[in-house]
């Protein structure tokens, strides 16, 4: 009874149409994004910060940017990694060529460079799609990978060929992952994920995500009605391998502190893509529960038998937790093919009818 929209009466469109249009909704949002911001930074410690948060808003955010493309755009890619290691190295020679410019501006700026090559990329989208399409993104994943490894200007002629945080400073506080604080981290992160959120559910909302999805569903109509692929196609890849290269510039300068190419292989590409798969495609929350599941979920497992002294070693426990993943994913994609984000979907929607009969 007490999730009902009953006496919640709207008067115009814009409240009939809104993202949250039932009470219990806005209520809910912000005592969660208000538990994220003062709860966690009171409640949790540096390992739950360093190895468990700040990586999970990373990969959420990343997440998202791959199910604008996929998810609402119906274009699939195989490049995630590779774009944010393109928004990774941008940083690190933004960092480098302008150390005295506030480290938020250069993750902004990164983003761009990512957009950029995310456009160059996508051209192919013009003349192909679903599975030749995502042979296309593959091939850029390899290349921008060899492109790290074999163009020195990229890691400023170091020896050992990787990317360092290069200490940067927040405000005169230290946010490098060797030396600052992980709560300022953890809420420069979470600030940053909350912002590009917002901006991407009023985008996907408005003109431009209408016409993504008319593409997605079916090209020639969308095309027929007045809906232009070349924009269409190009601004959601541009918007996907903005955030992408947003998520990589942050993990390197907000959680790992270091960075080789093998940082951003093809393995981060379908790990990111499991992710939008099993929270949902065209599901912005479902992004967030899609990088609990494959990323947290793991780790929470594997720390299991220590907790209760269950006497397994952690070899065995790292093979028993990868079983236990993938039966579930499998379980999972069987039973409900539409992800975590269907789920809730269909939890909501009983809960606006109970206790009455549903379905």
């Amino acid at each position: 009874m007490f999730y009902r929209e009953a006496g919640q009466f709207k008067t115009n469109y814009r409240d009939d149409q809104a993202i949250f249009p039932i009470l219990q909704d806005r209520i809910g949002l912000g005592i969660i994004i208000a538990f994220a911001f003062i709860g966690v930074p009171l409640l949790a410690n540096d390992f739950w910060m360093n190895s468990i948060m700040i990586p999970f808003l990373i990969w959420a955010l990343a997440a998202v940017g791959l199910n604008i493309l996929t998810g609402y755009s119906g274009q699939l890619s195989l490049g995630t990694g590779a774009f944010m290691g393109v928004g990774a190295y941008a940083c690190y020679k933004l960092v480098t060529i302008f150390p005295d410019v506030n480290i938020i501006i250069h993750f902004f700026i990164s983003g761009f460079f990512a957009a950029g090559i995310g456009i160059l990329f996508g051209l192919p989208s013009l003349r192909i799609k679903g599975l030749y399409l995502a042979i296309t993104t593959l091939a850029a994943q390899f290349f921008l990978e060899w492109s790290f490894i074999r163009i020195p200007w990229l890691y400023n002629y170091n020896d050992s060929g990787a990317i360092d945080s290069t200490t940067p400073k927040l405000f005169g506080l230290p946010i490098d992952p060797a030396s600052g604080d992980p709560v300022h981290r953890y809420l420069i992160v979470l600030s940053i994920v909350v912002f590009l959120t917002w901006i991407a559910s009023n985008v996907i909302r408005g003109r431009i995500g209408r016409s993504w999805m008319m593409i997605r569903d079916m090209d020639i109509a969308a095309e027929l009605m007045g809906i232009r692929p070349l924009y269409a196609k190009l601004s959601a890849f541009a918007m996907s391998s903005y955030y992408c290269g947003v998520a990589g510039a942050m993990m390197v300068f907000l959680w790992l502190g270091s960075a080789e190419v093998e940082s951003f292989d093809i393995n981060k590409s379908f790990l990111v893509l499991f992710m939008v798969i099993i929270g949902g495609l065209g599901s912005l929350i479902g992004c967030f529960m899609g990088a609990f599941f494959i990323f947290v979920l793991p780790i929470i497992m594997r720390a299991l038998p220590g907790f209760f002294n269950l006497g397994i070693n952690a070899a065995t426990m790292e093979h028993v937790t990868s079983v236990l993943i993938g039966s579930l994913i499998i379980a999972f994609l069987i039973l409900e093919p539409h992800g975590f984000a269907r789920l809730w979907q269909i939890t909501k929607e009983k809960l606006r009818n109970w206790p009455f009969p549903y379905g």
